[in-house]
Formats: C-alpha cells, structure tokens, sequence
C-alpha cells in the first residue's frame, strides 16, 4: 500500500511540528521549504490537519504553525486512516463498474488488508516518531 503524497507531506509536517523549540512557529511557506514540497500543497494539509485538531494555526504579524496537544499525542494509524479515507482501493464502481463486483471476494480482502495496514501505526504516535536519530535530522531542516 502506497500513501497518497498529501498525507505524506502531512505527516513530514507533523514530525517537524513536533520537534519544534519552544515559541518557535512555522510559517506554511517555511514548512514547504522545509521539507521540499510545494507551498499549495502545504496549504492543503496545514488545512486539513487544523480542521482535524492536530495542528494550530494562527494568522497574522505573529502567526504560524505548531503541534497541538492531541497531535503529539496522536497515533500515525489514525490520522493515515482519517487523511486516507475509505475508499476502495480497487475500481469496483468506477465508470464502468467492474461486471465481477457482486460475487467478487477481492473488495473484501482489501479492505480487511488496508485496516491490518492502519492497525499496525496505531500504536505508533507522532512523540515515537521523532525519536532519535530522526530528532536530529528534523531539527537541522531550516528554511531554504
């Protein structure tokens, strides 16, 4: 299973989020720079993770981004499942709709697959994520 970019690059601004000093703020446009994505695209998940409660946003002369409480605390399982959705991973209803989605079984074991997959990051959270040696390095990014 492969993760789209945008919960990727909303992950990347998790872990740096959350090795971030004291009173220290990042701006979006910093964080793009950061960690080497484009800036609409850091936009969409500085969104996105507000709107979940994982990351704090403030506007303005003294504004920026930090880690909320619930988004250190958070396990990667559920904010993959929730930035993922739950969708189908095979096309059975695109158009066309695939003829063996009645009796097919593969719909089924995809799902149950894709929860393993989320069931094993759930007791993985963002603090364990910024370890070391990962600390170091995500410490070192600075705007370009």
């Amino acid at each position: 299973m492969r993760l789209t970019a945008f919960t990727d690059v909303s992950l990347r601004l998790v872990m740096r989020l959350a090795v971030a000093e004291d009173g220290e703020l990042l701006t979006t446009r910093a964080a793009a720079e950061m960690l080497s994505v484009p800036y609409t695209h850091m936009a969409k998940a500085v969104a996105r993770l507000s709107d979940m409660g994982l990351v704090e946003a403030r506007r303005g002369r003294n504004g920026g981004l930090r880690l909320s409480g619930r988004g250190r605390r958070a396990s990667v399982g559920s904010i993959v499942r929730e930035l993922e959705g739950g969708e189908d991973l095979a096309g059975c209803e695109d158009d066309p709709p695939c003829p063996l989605r009645a009796a097919c079984r593969l719909r089924g074991a995809l799902r149950e697959a894709r929860e393993a997959f989320y069931s094993s990051l759930d007791g993985v959270t963002v603090e364990s994520l910024v370890a070391q040696p990962a600390r170091d390095t995500l410490t070192l990014l600075r705007p370009g």
